[in-house]
């Protein structure tokens, strides 16, 4: 009895994996979006755009400074913007 769960668990798992596999490049580009999207509201302050949230997103510089420069890349920016922050 155990091993029919295991199987139907395995088959439901394999289903989704079929039904999500054409979608996954888009659900990643929207992923990226969004990251984007919130890297810019994060770092808005800095490059001249007024940012109501500044003080809440302070506290998360450290933890996205490791994605910025992949970041500015993407946006088609080839050296930060930003002087405190040197990335290249």
């Amino acid at each position: 009895m155990k091993d029919k769960k295991f199987s139907f668990k395995r088959l439901a798992a394999y289903y989704d994996e079929v039904l999500s596999l054409p979608h996954k490049m888009e659900v990643a580009r929207e992923l990226r979006d969004e990251e984007d999207l919130f890297m810019l509201l994060v770092y808005s302050d800095m490059l001249g755009i007024p940012n109501p949230a500044f003080y809440y997103t302070l506290e998360l510089y450290p933890h996205m400074i490791e994605k910025f420069h992949d970041w500015h890349l993407r946006m088609g920016m080839e050296k930060s913007p930003l002087d405190g922050i040197r990335c290249c």
